[in-house]
């Protein structure tokens, strides 16, 4: 787990000895799959690391429809917004499995902040990274087709979670076709289109699930 945490970006900046004094103030927060840990809307006063499993970062528009803003896995760190903008979540978190968290509160990492500036500018670099991913998501859904956001999205989910093998990457996303069409922003009738297409074209195997990468290049090709 200290491997994991290392690669969050609140301990980025922090030796050996300062990360292990950073993670006695952690609390462990375990999830099971399907389980909310916060919604849209509630007060936010920590943030979180994903130590194990996977976790969901969603939206509901007024009328009922759902927009996945994110998949995140172990190392990844969220709510850290809550640190410079202690306003109202803006999404819901959901564990996808069996999950577990570790937490920190604002209260706790004041003084880190405060002690250490490197510590705020290693959370300043993660939120300017969210912002940029959020202006390429917006560019791709007014550029790029279903098809090719589809292929995106695999890409992405491949280097979080895919473990290559003889055939290709195996990549265990938990995610179902209607959550893949939240993520890219589509149907989810359009969305089993274009994985069929991919799968006919002998790009990709699809589990349940999961899927297997057969040819990352074409999808490559196919995700610009």
């Amino acid at each position: 787990m200290d491997d994991v945490l290392r690669r969050a970006p609140l301990f980025a900046a922090l030796d050996d000895e300062q990360a292990a004094e950073l993670r006695a103030s952690m609390t462990a927060v375990p999830m099971g799959r399907g389980e909310s840990l916060f919604h849209e809307g509630d007060p936010g006063d920590r943030l979180y690391v994903v130590a194990e499993g996977k976790l969901k970062l969603h939206r509901t528009s007024p009328d009922g429809r759902e927009n996945m803003l994110a998949v995140l896995g172990p190392g990844e760190m969220f709510g850290e917004l809550s640190l410079f903008d202690p306003g109202p979540r803006t999404a819901t978190a959901t564990a996808l499995t069996e999950t577990k968290l570790l937490a920190l509160s604002n209260s706790d990492l004041q003084p880190w902040l405060n002690a250490r500036p490197e510590v705020a500018t290693a959370l300043l670099r993660a939120i300017a990274r969210r912002l940029r991913r959020t202006n390429d998501v917006m560019s791709d859904l007014v550029f790029s087709d279903v098809p090719g956001r589809v292929a995106k999205a695999l890409l992405d989910l491949s280097k979080k979670f895919g473990v290559q093998s003889d055939e290709g990457i195996h990549v265990v996303h938990d995610l179902t076709q209607e959550e893949i069409a939240q993520l890219v922003g589509a149907s989810r009738e359009t969305v089993n289109k274009a994985l069929a297409d991919f799968a006919a074209r002998g790009w990709l195997r699809l589990e349940a699930r999961a899927v297997v990468l057969l040819d990352v290049e074409r999808l490559s090709r196919r995700s610009r």
